[in-house]
């Protein structure tokens, strides 16, 4: 399978999210997406970075565009963690790492002395037609919400 690329279009990507309607990316065109991996559900990054979401949530649909969070953990875990936290985006599970490898954000990390395979905090910006407009990688948590509302208004 191919990658993820700038300026270029989506192929079609089948998934399960916490939308049970929403089953690929292509049932999203004629929106914006804003597609975050993040590492894992119920860690404080993570968990900031979608509450800096879910704040800002209704400018982006304003824009007429879609939040989506994607990370390994299963459908329940993220259907817990969205209710715990009252984000009102739809979270993938990537458990099979589909998405994670053609969207390129598994990277090897060093945590407390063992490296592991994780999720390099990344964020893509699709437009209404399905083609990648901007790529984040090494995301930082702090304003990086506000950064992505400003690309999405200046599309």
């Amino acid at each position: 399978m191919k990658k993820v690329a700038l300026n270029k279009p989506l192929p079609s990507l089948s998934f399960e999210s916490t939308d049970s309607s929403l089953k690929n990316f292509q049932d999203l065109l004629g929106q914006n997406i804003v597609i975050y991996f993040y590492p894992k559900d119920n860690t404080p990054g993570c968990t900031q970075e979608g509450k800096n979401f879910a704040e800002q949530y209704k400018k982006f649909l304003k824009l007429n565009t879609q939040i989506i969070g994607v990370s390994r953990d299963s459908l329940t875990c993220h259907e817990k963690f969205a209710k715990k936290h009252d984000f009102n985006f739809t979270l993938i599970a990537d458990v099979d790492e589909k998405l994670c490898n053609f969207f390129e954000v598994l990277v090897e990390k060093n945590m407390y002395g063992r490296k592991a395979i994780g999720i390099e905090r990344s964020t893509f910006l699709i437009d209404t037609k399905g083609v990648v407009r901007q790529i984040w990688r090494k995301v930082k948590v702090d304003n990086h919400v506000n950064e992505v509302l400003e690309a999405v208004k200046a599309l």
